[in-house]
């Protein structure tokens, strides 16, 4: 399956006399990184429609069929312990969440578990990735 990451961008129209504002969504293949970083893989993969700071606010976010979860508030939503598991079952692509397309990440599972060379890489990154999301939580 091909990858593609959802951009947002802002178009300009006339509309009668006013300018009228909309924005237009595209696909972009999505490219892979090689950081292991969370905050890297976060803004690569995440941001576009969780929002920089995870609040489900990004720019891509009116293309999901639901709009996407406030990342910030996960904890709080579980009794106040962090679900480690679930956040990594999703970024792994083991659900069936509707805004990230049909059992996985619109994306992201299958491009972070491309480990090349490297054993063990796409557990890594997922785990950097499960570590980040968890370093947004609400105080």
């Amino acid at each position: 399956m091909s990858q593609y990451l959802f951009i947002a961008i802002l178009s300009f129209g006339a509309c009668a006399n006013a300018a009228a504002q909309q924005t237009v969504i595209r696909e972009v293949p999505a490219r892979m990184t090689q950081s292991i970083e969370g905050l890297d893989l976060y803004r690569e993969y995440c941001a576009v429609c969780h929002g920089v700071s995870g609040k489900g606010d990004g720019p891509a976010a009116s293309a999901t069929k639901r709009h996407p979860t406030d990342l910030t508030q996960l904890t709080r939503t579980h009794g106040g312990k962090f679900p480690t598991l679930a956040v990594q079952t999703s970024i792994k692509g083991n659900n069936s969440i509707a805004e990230h397309g049909t059992g996985e990440m619109p994306v992201w599972g299958s491009i972070l578990n491309q480990s090349g060379a490297q054993k063990g890489l796409g557990d890594m990154r997922v785990a950097a990735l499960v570590k980040y999301v968890e370093s947004l939580q609400a105080k």
